[in-house]
């Protein structure tokens, strides 16, 4: 059976169960029990929806028209996008990331006291997310150390040998240990930001709110919203709308 005709079946059958129930339910109360219009609209256009000829509809009217909204926002990406480094599709998921934010932000339905906590998630995430692809680990490392120090490469002519030069080793040894502190600095920031991206898409442990909610109080559960104030924005599998 095609999932339409099926679709069509379980609104049929579901339809014939709440008109039986509902009268059953009339008679036993002698109550006047109907269905509003809307109701009814309702269910045709769930079949419309499946009818081949709104399908065909939805094609030209909606789905093309985003596709080519979605390849000139995702230009500079599908452009840039090759296949052999991961930073590459991180750069792709960002850019998404860019258009959630900003549309959870200013179109969202969410109350303010939690969509707006995942906005400012979602804009740490892009923010980490543009450290990988632009790999900027080492001038964040200067910022706090001081920049790198340029080492001097000098050369000598070989004794003996005429045409043929060495190297001389002329470096500076506090120069030498400023610049390997830097480097290590640069490894630590990429790892920690690195952790930071996956706890903000991960999320918070919700076995810790259970744990809120059945140490609460009746009076604390009447008088304090438990989820607003626990829920940090985190977790990317609440960030719809």
């Amino acid at each position: 059976m095609k999932f339409g005709n099926h679709l069509k079946l379980i609104q049929t059958e579901i339809l014939s169960d709440l008109k039986k129930n509902f009268l059953t339910f009339s008679k036993k109360q002698t109550m006047k029990v109907s269905f509003a219009d809307s109701f009814g609209e309702s269910i045709k256009k769930i079949n419309w929806h499946q009818n081949p000829i709104y399908k065909s509809y939805e094609i030209f009217k909606y789905k093309i028209p985003m596709f080519l909204k979605n390849i000139w926002f995702f230009r500079k990406q599908l452009w840039d996008f090759r296949w052999w480094d991961y930073s590459f599709n991180l750069d792709i998921f960002r850019r998404s990331l860019e258009k959630t934010s900003k549309e959870l932000e200013v179109r969202g339905n969410e109350i303010d006291e939690t969509r707006l906590k995942k906005v400012a998630k979602i804009n740490r995430a892009i923010e980490l997310l543009g450290h990988i692809r632009s790999d900027s680990y080492i001038e964040m490392a200067e910022k706090e150390l001081g920049e790198l120090k340029k080492i001097k490469i000098n050369f000598e002519d070989v004794p003996d040998q005429p045409g043929y030069y060495r190297l001389v080793d002329d470096e500076n040894p506090d120069d030498v240990n400023h610049n390997r502190k830097v480097y290590r600095r640069s490894d630590e920031i990429e790892a920690q930001e690195w952790k930071e991206l996956w706890r903000i898409l991960e999320g918070q442990d919700h076995s810790e709110y259970s744990k809120i909610v059945e140490n609460a109080t009746e009076e604390e559960k009447r008088e304090k919203d438990l989820w607003k104030e626990w829920f940090d924005g985190s977790g990317m599998k609440h960030w719809w709308d």
